[in-house]
């Protein structure tokens, strides 16, 4: 094997991708107009929202600091530590490459799916706020530009009682006149209390009839005034998930999300050709090569990755590429806090096909305070024209609920 090629996977390779590239191609690959800058360090912090926020941050030779999060799970700031030898010293306007970089590296530590991808995401995302901040352009715009000023959020909902058809009902009138959301989204793989035995994700009609009431009051309820989803959580059969759609036909069902496990891609594609309740799916997936082949054997109505767990920005992107060659709409499944959120609006307001970010945090009283700017607002994110992200962490928040044992960010 030649050095080039070792170097790319070998962990204590000489040269950085920088080098090889540059020394591929005859040149000190230097930049001029301040954009030759280096990256010196990548720090991680967990922060006790409803979910462990990972938050990431890069920092560079220039005194600019990107910041970005991972999608929660455990051992992702490990890896994050894992790959700083091979960030540190490159150039973080190579996005790119240093993504391929990146998956290139890990690939003995399982840069396919799962949280190695996560991890790469949340550097990603940084690098995009990073860039921005470097180039003094808002993070959209290193994505194509924009269609829209404004993207569309879907409130996930709960109730004290979730198996309370209306208790959901209630709280769905109360979200929409309170709060100003025009979009939600609730469970269904809630208990009904006809259950037998639900590790064999087995419907019986009487659970059945049960979640079709959930969405019959809550879609009645609300009328004309909001979009609702319902999410199953990969929980029902093939032959279940089948009678549930058809049992929830007839009412203004936004779509139905993840209504069967998302292992076996034939039997998603035979619950979605079932039915014409628009059918969901796409958290569990990851990077394009996987999302893709839900898109091409049109197995969903509606994509919903998961931008800070699936690869990041440009992966989100080029996800999205895909879907709308099938003319396939995305809503991107969010759990995340101010910062992954409006990391995904960018995302949403630079492709065509998009639909909504979720939003997963509205009975966390702080979640906002965790950066300087305001957000959400009517149901609804502007999309900022500062460098970056265009969000400011709010250090005090995030010290005040960091993760017992974490340590807080270096100061810029």
């Amino acid at each position: 094997m030649s050095r080039d090629y070792a170097g790319l996977h070998d962990p204590n390779a000489e040269y950085t991708m920088r080098e090889l590239s540059a020394e591929a191609m005859g040149t000190t690959a230097k930049r001029g107009g301040g954009r030759d800058v280096e990256i010196t360090d990548v720090q991680t912090t967990m922060v006790d929202g409803n979910f462990p926020w990972t938050l990431v941050r890069v920092y560079t030779d220039a005194g600019i600091v990107g910041t970005g999060e991972a999608y929660w799970g455990a051992g992702v700031p490990e890896l994050i530590e894992r790959m700083k030898p091979f960030v540190v010293g490159e150039n973080p306007l190579d996005i790119d490459r240093l993504f391929e970089h990146l998956v290139q590296k890990m690939s003995g530590e399982g840069s396919v799916e799962g949280v190695t991808v996560t991890a790469i995401s949340g550097i990603e995302i940084a690098l995009h706020d990073l860039a921005g901040k470097i180039l003094e352009v808002p993070a959209y715009q290193l994505l194509g530009g924009k269609y829209r000023d404004h993207v569309r959020v879907y409130c996930d909902c709960h109730t004290e009682d979730e198996a309370d058809p209306d208790a959901c009902a209630d709280e769905a009138e109360r979200v929409v006149e309170d709060l100003g959301y025009d979009a939600l989204k609730f469970d269904l793989d809630v208990p009904s209390g006809h259950e037998k035995d639900r590790a064999n994700r087995h419907l019986r009609p009487g659970e059945i009839r049960h979640k079709a009431e959930i969405v019959e009051k809550v879609t009645e309820r609300v009328k004309d005034r909001a979009d609702v989803a319902f999410d199953c959580h990969w929980t029902f059969s093939r032959n279940s998930a089948e009678r549930l759609a058809k049992a929830i036909e007839d009412y203004d069902v936004w779509w139905l999300e993840d209504p069967v496990p998302p292992e076996n891609l034939e039997v998603q594609e035979e619950v979605t050709k079932s039915t014409v309740t628009p059918i969901t799916v796409g958290e569990n997936r990851y990077r394009v090569t996987e999302e893709r082949r839900l898109i091409e054997n049109q197995a969903v109505d509606i994509i919903a990755p998961d931008m800070p767990k699936v690869g990041g920005m440009r992966e989100t992107r080029k996800i999205a590429d895909v879907a709308n060659q099938y003319y396939v709409p995305v809503a991107m499944h969010n759990v995340s806090s101010p910062v992954a959120t409006m990391a995904s609006a960018h995302v949403g307001t630079a492709i065509p096909n998009a639909l909504a970010v979720e939003y997963h945090s509205y009975q966390l009283g702080w979640w906002e305070d965790l950066v300087e700017e305001t957000v959400i607002e009517d149901g609804y994110i502007e999309i900022p024209e500062k460098p970056g992200l265009g969000v400011t962490l709010d250090v005090d928040t995030v010290a005040e609920n960091m993760v017992d044992g974490e340590t807080l960010f270096d100061e810029e």
